[in-house]
């Protein structure tokens, strides 16, 4: 990067995670932009992307709360949480004089990001418009990404029918803020019906807690960051360029099942694979984040990554070895192993 961009930290106790992280706010070529750094720097970086109105504590929260997967990842990487812009925690509104970034806007600022950290390549976990993000970053800095864990991604430009409907929604958010109506779009955006709950159920205590987050939110800012992705171009045809193995996982009742498995078709199978978790919508990050662990470990093992051995004591550890069998090990066996997952893989480990 040039000398222009220059950075402020901050260092913040974030509890969802459980100890002391370190706020960066880098200013790049396209504005600045919130990274939250947790881990061991001398370790390899696993770069993380939200979808839309989320950040990183309402978005992987729930995933690293799980020991296992805290353990796992914590072990092996550095986590850098990159927030949407101006969705971090105590954003100020966005001028709307500056110009609306495009999808490949936020893709080169990733690379000016990496850049800043000198991060040559990194891992990538991404949600929804976040995934997609990360893969059209994949596809244009191919050297640069080891890896690709897309939770509910999109790759498809709208179709016309999703974007007359986006663009409805894009006025309402515009005109009247984060409204009821629009906070009940996101919602079933992100979750399953059950959690939703109806005339009979209330809604769940996860629901209930993003909905309290989503009042946080600069209504301009989440409009901006929304009207982008409405934006968003066709990269099907770039997806067969990627040099990265993908995992790629999806909740059956996600408004974004068809677009995941649209993509897994894409992708060169013999370093792909495709989760299909049950009863969960798009982010299952946070409503069913146990059931990322054992494929995650195993894709990690693929780069002769593991899990600390101190952790393998706990007999109700879905990740400890007792519990795992070897015929596990092999794909064609995971679907009828891993309830309540479905998978769909071709690994070469």
């Amino acid at each position: 990067m040039g000398d222009s961009t220059s950075t402020v930290s901050i260092d913040v106790e974030r509890i969802s995670f459980g100890g002391k992280v370190r706020e960066h706010h880098v200013e790049t070529s396209y504005g600045p932009v919130s990274v939250v750094v947790y881990g061991d720097r001398d370790k390899p970086a696993l770069v993380t992307y939200s979808d839309v109105a989320l950040n990183y504590l309402s978005c992987f929260q729930g995933l690293f709360f799980c020991p296992e997967a805290y353990a796992l990842l914590l072990h092996n990487f550095c986590i850098y949480h990159i927030c949407p812009p101006g969705h971090e925690l105590g954003a100020a509104p966005i001028s709307l004089e500056i110009p609306l970034p495009s999808v490949d806007d936020f893709a080169d600022q990733i690379a000016e990001i990496l850049d800043f950290f000198g991060l040559d390549s990194v891992m990538c976990l991404g949600v929804s418009a976040g995934a997609y993000i990360l893969t059209l970053f994949a596809t244009r800095y191919r050297d640069r990404v080891l890896g690709l864990i897309l939770v509910s991604p999109l790759c498809r430009a709208p179709s016309w029918t999703e974007w007359l409907y986006n663009k409805v929604l894009s006025n309402l958010l515009y005109f009247y803020g984060l409204c009821g109506l629009f906070k009940d779009y996101l919602l079933q955006r992100y979750f399953s019906k059950e959690l939703l709950g109806n005339g009979h159920y209330p809604e769940s205590d996860i629901v209930q807690a993003c909905r309290r987050l989503l009042e946080e939110k600069q209504s301009i800012n989440v409009w901006r960051f929304f009207q982008s992705i409405n934006r968003r171009h066709d990269i099907t045809a770039r997806l067969k360029h990627l040099r990265c193995r993908t995992l790629i996982f999806v909740g059956e009742n996600s408004p974004f099942h068809r677009e995941s498995l649209h993509m897994i078709s894409k992708l060169d199978q013999r370093c792909s694979a495709l989760v299909e978790v049950q009863a969960c919508g798009s982010l299952v990050t946070e409503e069913q984040p146990h059931a990322m662990l054992i494929p995650i470990e195993y894709f990690l093992m693929g780069y002769g990554l593991y899990r600390p051995c101190q952790f393998n004591s706990s007999p109700r550890s879905p990740l400890s070895p007792l519990c795992i069998s070897p015929e596990l090990l092999s794909p064609e066996s995971m679907g009828l192993k891993l309830k309540p997952i479905k998978t769909r893989i071709s690994l070469e480990v």
